[in-house]
Formats: C-alpha cells, sequence, structure tokens
C-alpha cells in the first residue's frame, strides 16, 4: 500500500507493508536517529514527533499515521561545518545537550530532546517538575537524568532569548590542611606522576587544593564530548546503522526448556521457505569449544560453550540460527523448524546444585577445566583464601557478628540491544561490526571457532548504545557463521526480550557474614562465605566473584581475613559481566553487617567506619593472594581521601541533623539516613594493556588511534583531553580514531574501570614521544634548546616569549627540512590497581503501612584520583548511581517453576524514569595518584556498589529493622515489619 507522509518538511509518498512499524520505514529510509530498544513502546527510544506530538514508533504502524507530519531529529538542524558552505544553526536544545553533556552513549539522546522540543512548544518555561514528566517517557539508563533536566531547562531559556549562566563551575578554592595530606609513597621511577609533587586533594564543586607544580590547561576542565555533536544529531554511528546491498537478517530459535537433550531436529521446512539463505544447526557447523568471557588470553574460566549444541541448558539457549531476507521471514522460518526434546531434570537453585544426586549440566566429553572447577557437581569454581587466622581471631574477639544476606539476579539492560553486522570484504576478509566492549578479544576468541586466523578477521566497534559489561560477552559467533553459510552481510539484532532472557546478567549471591571485634571497636577478624550461581555456563564464574572478596574484604584492613566461595553452575540464564564485575554484590553484606555492628555496640556509624577503613600507604590486604586468577602481587595503596570524602559527604549531605526521621501529621511515615563506604579496582595490575599512536597533521592538529573502547562513558573526550594537555593544543585539535582491529593498536577493552587509567597512561607517553618531537623542530626553528620549549596555546614557546605555531612546526618537518613524521607510538600496563574510594549517603522514607520504600536523596563523596573531566565523570556517577538505585529496590529477574523469565520487558522489570528519580548529588574530592601520569584512578564502576547497602541502612535507621536481601520491594519490606 502508498501512504503519504511528511517527513522532517519533506513531502514523500512511501510504499509500505499492512504491518509495517513508522519505526521500520524511518529507519529503512535512511532516518536512523530512530532507534530500536524495545517492541512495545515502554523504553521510548523510537520516539518520534507525529503533528507535533510525541510517539512511540516502534508501536506505531506507518498506515496509521498517513498524511501525518514526522520530526526526527535529522529535520531539527542542518549540516555542520561544510567548508564553503558554512553550518546550518543548531537547534537550541541540541546545543544545550552538548553544553551540559546530556547524553553518555547518545542512544537514547534523540528521543530525550524531541520529547524536549514538544514540551518547549507548548510551554516555553516549564519548571523542573515538568521538564521530568516530559522525559519520563524515555528511559535513560546512563545518565540519571539529571544533566537532560538541565539542558531542557537551559534550551527553554534559549529558546526565549535569554543567556542562561554558564555551566556551573567549581567554588572559589581554599587551602588544604596539610595534616590532610598522606606522604607520598615510594615508587619506580617508570611509574611516577608527571606534574604533580604528591598527592594532591581537591573537592568538586567545592575545591580544596594543595599546591600544584603546574596548572593543568586541558585536563581537569569540563570540555564538551568529541562526540557531542554528532549524537545531538542522531548520525548513524551505532551498529545497526548501517545498510548493506543483500543483506540478511538473523534470528536464532531459543530452547523452551531449561535442560534437554535434541533428539530430533528437522529444518527442512525452513530450509524451504522463499527468502531463507540459511538455517544453521549444531550438525552443519563444526564443533570449537570456547568461553564467551570478553577476556585476555588464556582466558581464567572453564571452556564450556560450542556455538550450537545438541543439549541445551536454560531457557532461552540456542537451538538453531536463519538468514533470510527479512526479519518477518526469519521468525516464519523459525517457526517451521520441528524440535524434538527430551526434557531432563533441572537446577534452578544454587542450593541444590552440589547435593548428590544433582543433574550435572556440563557433562560433555570436551569441556575443558580451569582451576578448582568439578562439573561432576556442577562446580564451576572454587576460591579458599586465608589471611591470618581467622578462627583463633575469632574465639579472641570480645564480640562475633554473624548474619546471612542475599542479592539478586539483574539485567545491566542497555538501551541498544545487543548487535553485530558480519560481511565479507573485498580481500574475502570477514568484517564483524559489533556493539562490543573488547573488539581485540572477539578477534582473538572467534578466529578458531570460526577456522579462520586472526589475519582474516577484522573487528570495528561503532558507537556503543550502553555495554556496562553486558556487551563484553562474546556473540558474535552466530551472525558470522551465518555470513560464512551464505556469502551475504548479517545483521543480529536481539528483540527487548532476547536481551533480558538470553544475555549475560549479574550474578544472585548467598552470603554468610561473620566479623569479630575488639571492645575498641577494632575490627580483628572478617569472614565472607559466598554461594554465587554462574547459570548455564561459566563465562565469569571465577573472576566475578573473585572480585567481590578482593574489594569488598579488602575495605577494612582486618588482619584476619577469609574468603570462601562455590560458584556453581544452574540451569537459568547465564551470568557475567555487570558494570562493577562481582563488588555491588560483596558491599550488600558487608556495610550492611557493618551497620549492625555500630547499632549492637553503640558506634557512630561514619566513626566505625573510619577507624576499621584501610589508610594511604596500608598494603593493600587482598592484593597478596587474589589477581583475577592468575599470579598474586601484593599492592600498596598511594592514595585514599575516604576520610575527606566521608566528612565532606556528611556536611553536604547534612548526615542525621535534627529531627529528620519523623513527617510532621504523618506518624506512618519515618525518614532514615543510610551510608556506606565503598573501594573499587582499576584495571586489572600486570595484565591489562593499552596502546596509542599520535600523527601530526599539517595544520596542527593530531590524529589519536586507540584501541580503547567507548561505551558512552566518555573515553574518547578524557583520552583526546590527556593528549591535548601533553601537546599543547585543544582537545578539539584531536581526532580521534577508536577500535578497529586494522586501523588502530591493541588495546584490552572497555572493562575493569581501565580506559582512563591504562589506555590514558599509553596516550600521553605517546603525545610525550611526539611533544619531545615538536620540542626538536621547534627548538631549531627558534635556536634555543629542545629541552627549553614549553607547548601550549597550539604553539611552541622560548624562554624568551618567541614562538612557533604548531602548524608552522608541521610544515617544517613535512614539508621544509629533515623531513620526518611527527608520531608517537607507546603502550601502557601497571603493576598498580589503584583503588577509587567513596562514600554513599542515602535518604529513604518507608511508608511503615505499605512498605514502600521511596528513596528521597542520594550524594556520593569519591576520591578517583584526577578527575579529567567534572562534565563526564559526574554524569558517569548520576548514572551509576540510578542503576544502584533499582539494584536496591525495584530491579529484580523473576523466574517461574520452570525457569522462564517472567518479566523480560522494561514495564515489569523497573528501571526508575525521569519523574520517579531522587536527588542526586556527586562530590569529587580528588587525589594526584602517582602510579600514573596524569594522577588519575577509576570511576565508571564504583558509583554501582554504595546505593544498595546505604538504602538497606538507611531503611534500618528508619524503621529499626534490617532487611538482609534486596531488592527492597513493599512486601518484603512490609514482612519484615510484621515480623520485628
Amino acid at each position: 500500500m502508498d501512504i503519504t507522509l511528511t517527513i522532517n518538511g519533506i513531502p514523500q509518498q512511501l510504499a509500505v507493508a499492512p504491518g509495517d512499524t513508522l519505526l521500520r520505514v524511518l529507519r529503512r529510509e535512511g532516518y536512523f536517529s530512530v532507534k530500536h530498544g524495545c517492541e512495545d513502546g515502554t523504553c521510548g527510544v523510537c520516539t518520534v514527533l507525529v503533528n507535533g506530538e510525541p510517539r512511540c514508533s516502534c508501536i506505531t504502524l506507518a498506515a496509521q499515521v498517513d498524511g501525518a507530519e514526522i520530526l526526527t531529529v535529522e529535520g531539527l538542524s542542518g549540516p555542520q561545518m561544510r567548508g564553503w558552505k558554512g553550518s546550518a544553526p543548531l537547534h537550541p536544545i541540541q546545543r544545550a545537550f552538548i553544553e551540559t553533556g546530556a547524553f553518555q552513549s547518545g542512544y537514547e539522546a534523540p528521543a530525550l530532546i524531541l520529547a524536549a522540543k514538544a514540551l518547549l512548544d507548548r510551554n516555553p518555561n516549564p519548571t523542573e517538575e515538568e521538564v521530568r514528566d516530559a522525559l519520563s517517557g524515555v528511559l535513560s539508563r546512563e545518565t540519571g537524568y539529571v544533566k537532560p533536566v538541565q539542558a531542557v531547562l537551559r534550551a527553554a531559556a534559549y529558546l526565549r532569548g535569554e543567556e542562561p549562566p554558564p555551566l556551573a563551575m567549581p567554588e572559589e578554592a581554599v587551602p588544604m590542611p596539610p595534616e590532610l595530606l598522606a606522604p607520598p609513597q615510594e615508587l619506580p621511577p617508570d611509574f611516577v606522576g608527571g606534574s604533580g609533587a604528591g598527592p594532591q586533594t581537591i573537592v568538586l564543586p567545592r575545591l580544596v587544593v594543595a599546591p600544584t607544580a603546574e596548572e593543568l590547561r586541558v585536563v581537569g576542565k569540563p570540555e564538551p564530548k568529541v562526540d557531542g555533536l554528532k549524537l545531538a544529531q542522531g548520525k548513524p554511528v551505532f551498529a545497526a546503522d548501517v545498510q548493506m546491498r543483500g543483506m540478511l537478517y538473523a534470528k536464532i530459535l531459543r530452547s523452551p526448556y531449561p535442560h534437554a537433550r535434541i533428539k530430533r531436529i528437522d529444518v527442512s521446512k525452513a530450509r524451504a521457505l522463499p527468502g531463507v539463505h540459511a538455517v544453521l544447526t549444531y550438525q552443519d557447523i563444526p564443533r570449537v569449544v570456547f568461553s564467551t568471557a570478553g577476556q585476555s588470553d588464556p582466558i581464567p574460566g572453564p571452556l564450556d560453550f560450542v556455538s550450537l549444541d545438541s543439549k541445551v541448558r536454560y531457557v532461552g539457549d540456542r537451538v538453531a540460527a536463519v538468514a533470510a531476507e527479512t526479519p518477518e521471514i526469519a521468525e516464519e522460518a523459525l517457526r517451521l523448524i520441528e524440535v524434538e526434546y527430551e526434557v531432563l531434570p533441572a537446577v534452578l537453585d544454587p542450593r541444590d546444585a552440589m547435593k548428590p544426586g544433582a543433574p550435572v549440566i556440563h557433562d560433555e566429553p570436551d569441556y575443558v577445566p580451569f582451576g578448582e572447577c568439578d562439573p561432576s557437581r556442577n562446580l564451576a569454581a572454587r576460591i579458599r583464601i586465608e589471611l591470618g587466622d581467622v578462627d583463633r581471631a575469632m574465639a579472641e574477639a570480645d564480640f562475633v557478628f554473624e548474619g546471612e544476606y542475599e542479592v539478586q539476579r539483574v539485567q545491566a539492560a542497555p538501551l541498544e540491544p545487543w548487535t553485530c553486522l558480519t560481511y565479507w570484504d573485498e580481500d574475502d576478509r570477514l568484517v564483524i561490526r559489533s556493539s562490543t566492549q573488547v573488539p581485540f578479544h572477539v578477534r582473538r576468541i572467534l578466529a578458531p571457532v570460526l577456522g579462520l586466523p586472526e589475519k582474516r578477521i577484522r573487528v570495528i566497534k561503532p558507537r556503543i548504545g550502553g555495554g556496562f559489561g553486558n556487551k563484553q560477552e562474546i556473540y558474535e559467533d552466530i551472525c558470522a557463521h551465518l555470513t560464512i553459510a551464505t556469502g551475504r552481510p548479517v545483521l543480529l539484532e536481539y528483540t527487548r526480550e532476547e536481551q533480558f532472557a538470553c544475555s549475560t546478567t549479574r550474578h544472585s549471591m548467598i552470603f554468610k557474614m561473620r566479623t569479630g571485634v575488639k571492645k575498641d571497636g577494632t575490627i580483628i577478624a572478617n569472614e565472607m562465605i559466598v554461594l554465587s550461581d554462574t547459570g548455564a555456563y561459566g563465562n565469569h564464574a571465577l573472576t566475578v566473584t573473585g572480585n567481590t572478596g578482593h574489594k569488598a574484604m579488602s575495605l577494612y584492613d582486618a588482619p584476619n581475613i577469609r574468603f570462601w566461595a562455590d560458584i556453581v553452575y544452574t540451569n537459568r540464564v547465564p551470568s557475567g559481566a555487570y558494570r562493577g564485575y562481582g563488588v555491588p554484590q560483596g558491599f550488600v553484606p558487608l556495610e550492611a553487617h557493618m551497620e549492625r555492628i555500630c547499632r549492637a555496640m553503640g558506634w557512630n556509624p561514619l566513626e566505625f567506619r573510619l577507624k576499621n577503613a584501610v589508610k594511604p600507604g596500608a598494603e593493600h590486604p587482598m592484593s597478596k593472594v587474589w589477581s583475577e586468577g592468575r599470579e598474586a602481587h601484593g599492592e600498596v595503596i598511594h592514595t585514599c581521601a575516604l576520610a575527606e570524602a566521608a566528612a565532606m559527604g556528611a556536611a553536604a549531605f547534612s548526615w542525621r541533623q535534627g529531627d529528620y526521621r519523623t513527617v510532621p501529621g504523618k506518624p506512618h511515615l519515618r525518614r532514615g539516613h543510610g551510608v556506606a563506604f565503598v573501594m573499587q579496582g582499576t584495571a586489572i595490575p600486570y595484565l591489562d594493556m593499552g596502546s596509542a599512536v599520535v600523527k601530526m597533521n599539517d595544520d596542527g592538529s593530531f590524529n589519536l588511534m586507540i584501541g580503547a573502547t567507548d561505551l558512552g562513558t566518555g573515553a574518547d573526550t578524557v583520552l583526546a583531553q590527556m593528549a591535548a594537555e601533553v601537546l599543547g593544543c585543544r582537545t578539539e585539535d584531536i581526532i580521534v580514531y577508536a577500535s578497529d582491529t586494522d586501523l588502530t593498536p591493541f588495546d584490552k577493552g572497555a572493562y575493569a574501570s581501565s580506559t582512563t587509567y591504562i589506555s590514558g597512561g599509553a596516550v600521553v607517553r605517546a603525545a610525550q614521544q611526539a611533544a619531545e618531537q615538536i620540542r626538536q623542530v621547534a627548538g631549531r626553528m627558534l635556536g634555543v634548546p629542545p629541552e627549553t620549549i614549553r607547548l601550549r596555546d597550539r604553539a611552541a614557546w622560548a624562554p624568551d616569549g618567541r614562538s612557533v605555531s604548531l602548524r608552522e612546526v608541521a610544515l617544517e618537518s613535512l614539508h621544509h627540512h629533515d623531513q620526518f613524521q611527527i608520531m608517537g607510538t607507546a603502550s601502557f600496563t601497571s603493576p598498580y590497581s589503584p583503588p577509587p574510594f567513596a562514600a554513599q549517603f542515602a535518604e529513604v522514607l518507608v511508608d511503615t503501612e505499605t512498605g514502600q520504600v521511596t528513596v528521597e536523596r542520594l550524594l556520593m563523596a569519591l576520591d578517583c584520583g584526577k578527575i579529567v573531566n567534572p562534565l563526564t565523570a559526574s554524569g558517569q556517577v548520576e548514572g551509576g548511581m540510578t542503576q544502584a538505585l533499582g539494584y536496591a529496590v525495584s530491579e529484580e529477574l523473576v523466574f517461574d517453576e520452570n525457569g522462564r523469565i517472567v518479566n523480560p520487558r522494561f514495564d515489569d522489570y523497573r528501571i526508575f524514569r525521569a519523574d520517579e528519580m531522587p536527588q542526586l548529588r556527586v562530590l569529587f574530592v580528588e587525589t594526584w595518584e602517582p602510579t600514573h601520569p596524569m594522577g588519575v584512578k577509576a570511576v565508571a564502576e564504583i558509583p554501582l556498589d554504595g546505593v544498595a547497602p546505604a538504602v538497606i541502612n538507611a531503611v534500618y535507621d528508619a524503621v529499626g529493622v534490617s532487611i538482609p536481601r534486596i531488592p527492597l520491594t513493599p512486601e518484603r519490606v512490609w514482612r519484615a515489619l510484621q515480623g520485628r
């Protein structure tokens, strides 16, 4: 049928099928700003304006809007920076989103911008509440909604003809008291920081500074994201934003049973369906065992996965794969596949996994074990760590506190579903364009699976619409098998249900805690016993749970520590990497346990924690016994501003001041304040490596080639800032090329909070090499020794004030005398994993009649080293606290008695929307980490660690009941109140 649509002001006649959604038609016509995030309109990332009103295009049939005016983000502004044609005006909303850093991955940015436009068209002067209501139809998994709301209010001012105030900057600096500065630790010369003279402490937004040797001009400034313009304009930068000639669409047939063998499979009808080009089962492709965990070689876990198997191990496991000319034909082909199963007994509770007679989930003969695993007992990994004599210390303690705790299985739920496009290039090399966090690991791991050498595989990582560890997993094999089978490009894009039910989740864990304390409040022994559920496969079984103990059990410097863990297989969706990588699980029992101890002993919860927390200069307690399943090396904690963060955070939060618990006239409502101390890590020492290449261009700009993977974290921006700092130019002069295994140097990928530290170290070193070459050329041009040259303001300066521009230096080097290419190439690895620290504060309101917990305020005060970009870093923390808030009170994957997830949708799986959020506040307490040339530590994962225990402790403070299991749903809280 034919319809007429006016799209972005241009009338168009379009041929559509009766079942075509508006989303499909718009993307088919090249409007890639309109995104697929779900199939039921609950995420809102497909929002467009239909006759000026926001509409979810994924649930709107194109035929329903025949004759309508459609506006997408592409229609808000024209092309930018087109040479002699100049630039079209950027819409004020787009401008405001860029200025405020209102997006991270930007996958949902077009929808937010259009929702804002609809609001401002009808209400030019909205309140914050009205803005939040208008944005509530679009989920933002990454931002915490703080900066999008600020952007809309700022855009409203622009549209009213007003000039909004400049972006808020830090308040006036005040001197840092000398007693708060720890003495610098002795370090190998190669790892001493560049411009800092030892640890320096700064707090944002209020600066508390120690003297610095040299002012930083780019690092530490709130620069706009280098990809901000294209994200605000909805450019086709994501994995699925490609149309290729002859492209096929892939679909996967998945198991309806949690545990079964395939007795018979008949695909003849599916293969005979017109438009189907391939149907693959375990009978059609080589059986090569591997691990889907995207980790460095050798992978520290069992090899227990094959692309397609004759046995399925969870509801959603792969059975067959189809490639067809349309998604609808592929779906129909799946329905035509006939499968006869032998249903096997299933293990659905981790407590049952190792019982005698339990069904064996992995009985395949080609299983490759790692460490202390025992598949015959459903044991995927085992950890036994002992420091000191725990039992003796417990016997000598004045008090011994015990408790049991449980954390649930949750989904990372990135708004961009997992997506992959594979095709053969003109040299018959396989190209994998994937929303992956680990492009180099994808190439290495899949080479033997596909029967190709690494040199014949190219992996390209475009922009990613959120990853959170979920996209560290290796799922590209099915798409690649189909391209090998058909010779055609193949696109595989998960549905939202597949994203929930078939991609990795956070590990659920059951804990037993035991802590021995002296009368003076000194912790002398700490014990954590863990039962962790890895699900059907052991991809991250050992490393995630090891990280749980490595971080949580190191925060309090007890001389005697026991960490035991059994990680078991069950017939549930596989667990894997999720932002925080096991650490959020560990701090729930630890910090809830600490709060119980404080109340029992009458300690102030801040004083007790600070008394026992690790201090700068101390050895990292667990570092000498654990390192991701590899050889461990003891590490010293060089910087720790946890005490300062706690003090600043408590003051800013008005911690437990006045009669805060009561609500006048509402005795059934009780308010509570809770706190949690947390620490994370920064990269994996002695293992993680990143590389960088810096090349100077004729105009004095630079190409920066990095293998690092920006998930929306702002990594490309902060790495460009580091390069610009060293090279004396502006961030806009750094052109970033990232994550293409053919064109960029190796990088381990985006995980373990390593990019700013590891990849940034490589960038600084490569930039320093280029800078030294610039000084050599400029010194010759100015007739002064190269070592006297200083680079700043896009020029090289002699001591007498004379200068040559970087453009002049480039032309001299490339064209005039002693020509050579100014270029630096470097790699960076570190024997250190400097921990960031944070104090998380939470205020809750508890309805004692219903059990409803409303989180009213969250404040996190963090020591994350030098903050390279306060705009992107604070956005990371705001978004992280939002994910952690869902972990605390609402998010949980629920299974029925047959192992099927019953809530694989955004409406049932409760993620916070803009109008449901508490007040969020971020404080950075800066330290200069001397193991890095720019003084940085990690910021990406630690925001996930503290909210859940802080909320548990706030509820405890409000109603006197400590609830040892999350999420704190109304029913769970109500039942706890009834039983107190």
